[in-house]
């Protein structure tokens, strides 16, 4: 199952929600470079659709040679206008096509949700060895959790997309991760960013969740176990990391 995406944007459309920003965050660009910044976006979704159904092909087939799916759901989404131009202002770059280009490599984004780690290192090992694509960069925060317990695993690929150009080979942010991590994820991502409570109540989930980061990660070890004796599919063996150190604390 694929969640999903907001439509396609026309160069006019592009033009309005650029205008309804406020006029400090609005980039200079004129009508041709909106359809160029239109024409980026557009091959930032091929990308995006290009390695979504890679990954729905391996879920097929892993299906009919080990009876298992290890893809639980796939999410696809491409960052907003406003989002976008918040992340070159941070990063302090010019809001232009080539600052995007060059230094933006999450425009396009897909979350892979796996039933088992064993399946997170299986589904991105058989995606990374296919011929026509790129690994640009590997962050595994499964192996190497962060601080606050956050596991999961990111890789951003170069896939091509044929336009009547040629093929342009356009970067696609992947973050593998599984149904405990997402979830855990989801509710940290709520802590963090969508909450206003007082500093020490913060402190205090925080430390909850880290907790239970840790429980989970031990709970996914045993889960892992069970499900490699009752099933026939591919089992990454270094996928078995420790438990979250208390040093992390």
């Amino acid at each position: 199952m694929i969640l999903e995406r907001n439509s396609a944007m026309s160069a006019s459309e592009m033009k309005q929600r650029l205008s309804d920003l406020d006029e400090k965050d609005r980039p200079k660009l004129d009508i041709d470079e909106i359809t160029e910044f239109v024409n980026l976006m557009q091959t930032y979704e091929g990308a995006m659709y290009e390695i979504s159904t890679k990954l729905d092909v391996l879920d097929t087939e892993f299906q009919v040679r080990f009876s298992h799916n290890p893809i639980h759901h796939m999410e696809r989404r491409l960052k907003s206008v406003d989002s976008l131009i918040g992340k070159l202002h941070r990063k302090n770059l010019s809001v232009t096509i080539p600052s995007v280009r060059d230094h933006i490599f999450d425009v396009a984004g897909v979350r892979v949700i796996c039933n088992y780690r064993d399946d997170v290192y299986s589904v991105s090992r058989y995606l990374s060895d296919q011929s026509d694509i790129q690994v640009l960069r590997v962050k595994d925060y499964i192996r190497n959790p962060k601080m606050n317990g956050y596991r999961s695993l990111h890789v951003i690929y170069a896939v091509p997309v044929f336009l009547t150009s040629g093929p342009h080979y356009t970067p696609v942010e992947v973050q593998f991760r599984t149904i405990a991590m997402d979830y855990w994820a989801s509710l940290e991502h709520q802590l963090r960013y969508k909450s206003d409570l007082p500093d020490a109540r913060l402190a205090e989930h925080s430390q909850t969740l880290l907790d239970c980061a840790r429980s989970l990660q031990n709970i996914e070890v045993q889960m892992q176990s069970i499900h490699r004796d009752i099933s026939g599919s591919p089992q990454e063996q270094d996928s078995d990391d420790e438990a979250i150190s208390s040093n992390n604390d």
